[in-house]
């Protein structure tokens, strides 16, 4: 918990218990099912928690902002996004099951109460909802045509309604499609770890 009270000292009792309770817990079912690197989950705090709170220095959502976490895996971003903001909704979609009730069982467990999950392909989601949030998940060329049609509802926050990717490495390729639109924000200007000086934040308005 060391990183994150550096660099989010607000947040309550409850929330500080939660996250160490991830802390616990991801080790625990990764040793049963592979949700994170084996190689990586001593690093889970800075290169996965911290990771995916890097989207609470982009944007602060407002409540009742609508969230969904395309590709959560075992619940990254989405479960410490969800601590951290206890008063907006997130939506959390994975097509591989095993990984699913991960986050399901360890967001149950810690009480989590503001989380929906869904088993499947993103073309069975259904609803609106104010961002898309991903980690890794695909190419932007790719992921923008999935996530279109959810993105709705009057812009309330401190950007308008759209796209939060976490990604790293060279993305310039990646980008030229919607290089008049798209915004990237370096991590390493927020968190000092060395983990953070290729990782960035793309955001897209949609």
């Amino acid at each position: 918990m060391d990183y994150i009270l550096k660099y989010f000292p607000e947040l309550t009792e409850k929330q500080c218990q939660q996250m160490a309770q991830l802390e616990a817990l991801y080790p625990e079912w990764n040793a049963k099912i592979n949700v994170i690197s084996r190689k990586d989950i001593d690093n889970l705090e800075v290169n996965h928690l911290l990771h995916s709170l890097g989207i609470v220095k982009f944007v602060k959502f407002t409540p009742g902002t609508r969230v969904m976490d395309l590709g959560t895996g075992g619940g990254l971003p989405g479960i410490p996004l969800a601590i951290y903001y206890p008063d907006v909704t997130f939506h959390l979609v994975d097509r591989i099951g095993k990984k699913l009730k991960v986050a399901q069982d360890i967001a149950e467990h810690i009480g989590l109460k503001n989380v929906t999950f869904q088993h499947g392909d993103v073309k069975e989601v259904k609803g609106k909802f104010d961002f898309v949030v991903s980690r890794a998940v695909m190419d932007l060329g790719e992921l923008v045509p999935l996530v279109k049609r959810f993105i709705d509802g009057e812009d309330r926050n401190s950007v308008p309604n759209g796209l939060i990717c976490l990604k790293g490495g060279d993305l310039t390729g990646e980008v030229q499609k919607y290089k008049n639109q798209v915004l990237i924000d370096e991590l390493s200007s927020y968190f000092k770890e060395d983990f953070f000086k290729t990782k960035i934040i793309l955001y897209l308005p949609l």
